[in-house]
């Protein structure tokens, strides 16, 4: 155990880290667990920064966990494989910590697919339905549903491919020559294994439509968008360059002909946040196939139901983007 700079750290037997504040009174009433999952071929220490301050931000009312079961290879097994050592993982955290009443999560590019996984085994339906005469603040909790009973905060995404790595300049290391994206479709398992193939929805299992194809809509038991309904707050961040990896589109959840045209930020407080967008996400009626490349492009608007709910909108699913550049002194 650690304790420094007002931050206690802790490190569990399979490498995990749990951060909250070295101060008794403050750790006491903290009840909010944030969950930060790294990405492919990553590990604890990715977030252990982010982690920290956090925790100095809001000693009073978060415990960060930096999740361990998939770290370095077993990023490689697939994102429903992931998934599951992901929920259980959580399970465990909240076993131990008996206090928490809140859960956030926050995730970095293919952990953001596993953390989606994850919440849709972890998600809890109502257990009554809402009555008529209940003013809409409580309606809207109640509608909910909970996170292993759980309240739901925040979602929040970085630069994860939500829609895949497969066509259309989703991995612009590519170039966006066919060709080239064909090959790497067929091959890329051989480099990423399962996960590879669930990346570029070359997967079947018994028949069923590829696990990303499935991740957009509720199946069987797996409740994915239900889960992120949940949530009060859901956000996708998006690299608009210098992303070689997770294009702009599979990460923001657009076309290519959604994507805005950004100048530079007019933000001083943020000015690697170049776009910001704030939209209802209701679902569409639409393919799910379109030709023979993004079968999940047309699908992204389903589960894009991100942003808060706060008095000045008032959709009831509102949605949110943020696009940002690298800083040039990076």
């Amino acid at each position: 155990m650690g304790d420094m700079g007002g931050v206690r750290t802790e490190e569990n037997v399979n490498g995990g880290t749990d951060v909250w504040s070295s101060s008794d009174a403050n750790a006491s009433t903290a009840d909010h667990l944030v969950v930060m999952v790294h990405g492919i071929l990553g590990s604890t220490a990715n977030w252990k920064f982010a982690a920290n301050q956090f925790v100095r931000l809001l000693p009073d009312k978060v415990i960060v966990h930096c999740s361990e079961k998939n770290m370095h290879q077993l990023t490689l097994d697939g994102v429903d494989i992931m998934g599951d050592r992901l929920a259980e993982e959580v399970l465990e955290v909240i076993e131990r910590r008996p206090e928490i009443r809140k859960i956030s999560f926050i995730a970095h590019s293919v952990g953001g697919l596993a953390a989606r996984y994850a919440i849709g085994r972890l998600y809890r339906p109502p257990r009554r339905r809402p009555k008529e005469d209940l003013p809409d603040d409580v309606l809207d909790d109640i509608s909910r549903g909970t996170i292993c009973g759980l309240e739901a905060m925040n979602f929040i995404t970085v630069a994860t491919p939500h829609l895949g790595s497969r066509g259309n300049k989703q991995v612009p290391f590519l170039f966006g020559v066919a060709a080239i994206e064909k090959v790497a479709s067929h091959v890329i398992h051989w480099i990423f294994r399962r996960t590879g193939k669930h990346l570029f929805l070359t997967d079947n299992d018994d028949g069923k439509p590829p696990l990303l194809q499935r991740m957009v809509d509720d199946w069987g038991d797996l409740y994915f968008i239900s889960a992120l309904k949940a949530f009060k707050r859901r956000v996708a961040y998006s690299n608009v360059g210098y992303d070689h990896i997770v294009g702009w589109r599979t990460s923001s959840i657009r076309r290519n002909s959604e994507l805005p045209k950004w100048e530079d930020s007019l933000s001083q407080k943020y000015p690697h946040i170049v776009y910001e967008e704030q939209s209802e996400g209701e679902c569409m009626d639409v393919s799910l196939v379109d030709a023979d490349c993004d079968v999940l492009e047309a699908a992204g608007s389903h589960w894009l139901l991100n942003s808060d709910n706060s008095p000045a909108i008032q959709q009831e699913y509102p949605c949110g983007i943020m696009n940002m550049r690298k800083p040039s002194s990076l």
